[in-house]
């Protein structure tokens, strides 16, 4: 049998497209885009700017788009996204599989529940169970996800968290394939661009950062769920400490809370503020940073993407416990977890980390890199392909 993989995503994403690329070189795939690309729907509202990402998003796999006639089109809501010619395009173009980023509107629910016992029905998602509180809507949302959950033939989890949240919802351990969330890890390497850790050396020399000072990083949307504040916070507490007057922290984004971070800091010289930067900077960014830190608080931090990019830039992370990726990509070798909104915990973690940075067995690059090629469009590919006659 031909394999004919067709793929039903919102819309394209920087993190998926060179997955369905390399995916196209050995199956058949088509993605159908559900979510209509109007000016208007590249803005981010907490970015609050028009996002264009300046890597190529649609080249090396086939794609169309599909007309969304919501009335509220919108990526937001259950009614935002409404195709009635979906199912009817996917039968035309012949699929024998289907996958299904996310089940969440109502498009996408109602392919889910046509196509069940027709062709094999694969979805992928990243959701966790880490945010979860017990209660009676917690008790009904069960119900409802396992009643979803059972249009499907196989799930595509992306870590250890997201895989209890499928297991909790009803899914069989059969059911369910392992594709490492992951993102384009060679764009972030040396080989990739030898260059890159000279184009960040004269980067912090621009931003008034010396050889002999440590950075932290914080790289996102200035947002309550990431809780820079708190990140901070912490850093004026460590720097009021003679021993680390090097530090500096760096943070890259903005958001509705860029006004009040910029107040707590005032005019300290050791916090330094850069805009949002596109996705063709994005490894040498990270190299400005010596560790990676990422304090959400959620809800909703279902994995934190960010995190691999430092990671695969070579950087150690401090991720809170509250980051989905947390348990499968923090280890004594790449970095450390605190408890989430504590302070002191985060202050603790930062620490130790910068203690270790000059020893020669801790935290070293090359050990950060290779747990993250772990983590690789390659092994989601081959997850797929094997499975295909499962």
């Amino acid at each position: 049998m031909i394999v004919k993989l067709a793929i039903i995503a919102s819309h394209p994403v920087q993190y998926n497209a060179p997955l369905f690329a390399l995916l196209s070189k050995d199956v058949h795939l088509k993605v159908f885009y559900t979510w209509s690309q109007k000016e208007e729907d590249n803005y981010d509202a907490d970015f609050k700017a028009n996002i264009e990402w300046d890597i190529p998003l649609l080249e090396g796999y086939e794609f169309s788009f599909i007309e969304n006639k919501a009335p509220r089109p919108g990526g937001h809501h259950f009614h935002g996204i409404i195709c009635p010619s979906l199912i009817r395009e996917i039968q035309n173009w012949e699929a024998t599989h289907l996958l299904i980023f996310g089940w969440n509107y109502h498009a996408h629910l109602s392919a889910m529940r046509y196509f069940k016992n027709k062709v094999p029905v694969w979805f992928r998602g990243d959701s966790t169970l880490v945010d979860e509180k017990p209660g009676i809507k917690t008790f009904l949302r069960r119900r409802f996800l396992k009643w979803v959950y059972r249009h499907i033939d196989k799930a595509l989890y992306v870590g250890s968290n997201n895989k209890a949240y499928f297991i909790k919802h009803g899914l069989k351990e059969e059911q369910l394939i392992f594709a490492p969330h992951a993102i384009d890890n060679h764009r972030f390497s040396d080989d990739y661009d030898p260059n890159y850790n000279t184009k960040a050396i004269e980067w912090r020399k621009k931003l008034g950062i010396k050889k002999t000072d440590k950075v932290i990083h914080f790289c996102g949307k200035f947002e309550d769920k990431k809780n820079p504040i708190l990140l901070l916070n912490a850093f004026l507490d460590i720097i009021k400490q003679p021993d680390f007057s090097h530090l500096k922290l760096l943070l890259t984004g903005s958001g509705h809370l860029e006004d009040q971070l910029r107040s707590i800091a005032g005019k300290n010289p050791a916090v330094i503020f850069q805009p949002f930067q596109n996705q063709s900077v994005m490894p040498i960014i990270y190299r400005l940073g010596d560790i990676f830190c990422l304090p959400s608080q959620g809800p909703g931090e279902t994995w934190g993407l960010v995190v691999n990019e430092a990671m695969a830039a070579g950087r150690p992370v401090v991720v809170s416990d509250k980051v989905g990726c947390a348990i499968d990509l923090v280890n004594k070798d790449t970095g450390k977890i605190f408890r989430s909104d504590s302070k002191r915990s985060l202050i603790e973690s930062i620490l130790y980390i910068i203690t270790k940075l000059n020893s020669p067995s801790h935290y070293l690059s090359i050990d950060i890199k290779r747990h993250i090629e772990l983590w690789s469009f390659d092994n989601i590919k081959k997850s797929i392909l094997n499975n295909f006659d499962a």
